[in-house]
């Protein structure tokens, strides 16, 4: 029995993921805000997520209904460099504001994902201790 294996508890290790490559590239923004050149780096994982979420599963063929059904799981968060903006004279494109704006906004999104995962652990604890 893989209790750590259902879609949510995946769901949620990949958000964590996603929300972690994030704060990376969030804090080299930052650390580099007045280095000549450099460029701001984004992290596109809420759409792979949820594409990876909505995809149907692999078809194949099984020989018996109680084979496991195959799955794709190719999808990875995506860090892009915005190469077309430069806001001070020095080439570079990091805007402070926006910077510390997102890592906030990251902070929400991962202490959410936090919570839900700790609800989850919370209700196996339930089940196993036999409601109590």
């Amino acid at each position: 029995m893989d209790l750590f294996g259902s879609s949510t508890f995946k769901a949620l290790e990949r958000g964590l993921d996603g929300s972690q490559l994030r704060q990376k590239a969030i804090s080299q923004n930052i650390a580099n805000v007045d280095t000549p050149y450099y460029k701001a780096k984004n992290v596109t994982f809420k759409q792979t997520l949820s594409e990876a979420m909505n995809q149907p599963t692999l078809q194949a063929n099984r020989t018996n209904d109680k084979h496991v059904e195959f799955s794709k799981s190719t999808n990875t968060p995506l860090v892009q460099t915005n190469r077309n903006t430069m806001y001070n004279h020095n080439q570079n494109n990091v805007d402070i504001d926006f910077e510390m704006a997102e890592l906030a906004k990251n902070q929400i999104y991962y202490n959410a994902l936090i919570d839900r995962m700790n609800g989850r652990f919370t209700s196996l604890q339930t089940v196993i201790r036999g409601g109590n």
